[in-house]
């Protein structure tokens, strides 16, 4: 190829990478965003390759490999909610995609009137909902409803009544995963649904006790 049919080469493939890194700031969907930008980031590779542009080959050429991983990890993600059942308790859904940690007893994990940023997960130990002096077992699932609320409050404080193993999931985790697949939202809805009318029932006892 001349000179001219290269350059006219590297245009095209230039304008192919910026319109196709443009379109993936457009899209809503997770997994179409991290395809457009995996094959802007190729395109753009060979952009600076022919154009002899060593910063843009090196970083679209490190963006690469990065989008590839990110990319087949949301397709991972994507698959293993898919091949959830129906029927399956939410935390079988979320857990796969949560963080763990460890706490020892006494700690504090949230108070009352903080800011809600995360659900957990109690794989093992116990909690303690301290204002109801309520105990939380293995397989309890907490703190889903402040993610929700409109002013993001916590309403009672979480301790640790023992050492406990946790998972945990950010608000912007669990709207990710929504975003990508609308079906988990149901199952979110029916775990929240049950805790407010768990806390309805509480309070009504409550109400009568007194």
């Amino acid at each position: 190829m001349n000179v001219d049919s290269l350059a006219l080469l590297a245009n095209v493939l230039g304008f192919i990478g910026a319109a196709l890194m443009l379109a993936s700031y457009m899209m809503k969907g997770m997994m179409p965003l991290r395809i457009a930008a995996l094959c802007a980031c190729v395109f753009l590779v060979g952009y600076g390759a022919l154009k002899h542009a060593l910063p843009t080959l090196l970083l679209y050429g490190l963006l690469v490999p990065i989008n590839i991983k990110k990319t087949l990890a949301m397709r991972k993600m994507v698959k293993a909610i898919e091949r959830a059942r129906d029927d399956a308790p939410v935390s079988q859904w979320l857990l796969p995609h949560m963080h763990r940690r460890t706490v020892k007893a006494g700690e504090i994990l949230w108070r009352r009137g903080d800011e809600a940023k995360e659900m957990l997960y109690l794989e093992s130990g116990s909690l303690r909902l301290v204002e109801y002096d309520e105990i939380l077992i293995e397989g309890a699932l907490v703190g889903e409803i402040g993610l929700f609320a409109h002013d993001h409050c916590r309403t009672l404080t979480l301790a640790a009544a023992s050492d406990c193993v946790l998972y945990g999931m950010t608000g912007e985790e669990m709207a990710l995963l929504y975003y990508e697949n609308p079906k988990l939202g149901f199952h979110v809805m029916r775990l929240v649904v049950g805790r407010l009318i768990s806390d309805v029932s509480k309070a009504r006892a409550a109400m009568q006790t007194n």
